[in-house]
């Protein structure tokens, strides 16, 4: 891959925000172009061999400090004046604890957008030990690798029924793939990161909310975990599907009441399915109604699963 100059990073940046006007974009770029100057050569050139690097395997990628730090510096400028996390104390109340977030997927903006939620509200901690479970095309071009070095990564492999990305692939380098990277993501949980799961295994291309994947329980089957479900309104319209850049929006989080997995996975009886449903319902509840998609009913055998949240949340 070409190294990435100051100037380029700086443009590579600016071409990927809003649309603003010629006195906020060079007041951008100087902000950009001193940032970087301040960081220093070696933190320019660890950048580029990260953004080299970042992907290639399915495993565990920290965080940049100087893409971080842009990440940071830029977030204002994008979001909305009624932008807003709601539910803080749900976000306190695992502070320092082994926990899975997942959050409903409408956007590749998604986990960027929770990160700066998250730090501006005080929980900056939790910010600092988020780590996002990615899939393959969150990897698969330079803008998009810069944004993934902005925190913690563990690339995954989709699920064969949503990705072509991995149609190389035979099922039995799928699931090898998909055994390391969970192996990943629970060595992170080990050292103190929280995770971010998108549950759905992939952006709604509609808004409304997919099933769970089954197999998204394999995050939180380790004891002494809780699941934090959070509900984003909004991403679709700040970085739209089949958009090369960022729009302006206001977005809506919404960080639900946590619940023990431990406790989900006995009253589920070992159910995978059932399991997700509840966060499914839990997540569906934090979001408005045109959000909801699959769970904002009674069909596909929800009942169960509306029980038995209703029985963890007792």
């Amino acid at each position: 891959m070409p190294v990435v100059s100051r100037d380029r990073l700086v443009d590579s940046v600016l071409a990927a925000l809003p649309a603003f006007d010629p006195a906020t974009v060079r007041d951008i770029r100087g902000t950009l172009t001193r940032t970087v100057d301040e960081a220093g050569a070696s933190a320019l050139e660890t950048l580029n061999e990260r953004l080299a690097s970042v992907g290639s395997d399915w495993s565990h990628y920290p965080k940049d400090p100087l893409a971080s730090l842009i990440h940071e510096l830029l977030a204002g400028r994008v979001l909305g004046p009624g932008s807003k996390l709601l539910g803080h104390g749900h976000l306190r109340s695992v502070a320092g604890k082994a926990v899975v977030i997942f959050a409903n997927h409408l956007s590749y903006a998604d986990a960027n957008l929770l990160e700066v939620l998250i730090r501006q509200s005080g929980n900056a901690a939790l910010a600092d030990r988020l780590t996002v479970v990615a899939g393959p095309k969150v990897y698969s071009s330079l803008r998009r690798r810069f944004s993934s070095l902005c925190f913690a990564t563990v690339k995954t492999p989709q699920n064969s029924r949503l990705s072509t990305e991995d149609a190389v692939m035979t099922p039995r380098e799928v699931a090898r793939a998909a055994r390391r990277s969970i192996d990943a993501a629970r060595d992170r949980l080990r050292q103190g990161a929280a995770l971010l799961v998108f549950g759905e295994g992939t952006r709604s291309r509609t808004g409304r909310m997919q099933r769970m994947l089954p197999g998204a329980v394999r995050y939180f089957e380790q004891s002494r975990t809780s699941v934090l479900p959070i509900g984003i309104a909004g991403t679709e319209a700040l970085f739209p599907i089949d958009c090369e850049r960022l729009r302006q929006s206001d977005i809506v989080v919404r960080v639900g009441r946590p619940f023990d997995a431990d406790t989900l996975l006995r009253k589920a009886g070992g159910d995978r399915r059932l399991a997700m449903d509840c966060v499914g319902l839990a997540l569906a509840s934090l979001v408005p109604d045109a959000y909801r998609g699959t769970y904002g009913g009674n069909g596909e055998g929800l009942d169960r699963a509306r029980r038995l949240l209703a029985n963890l949340y007792d």
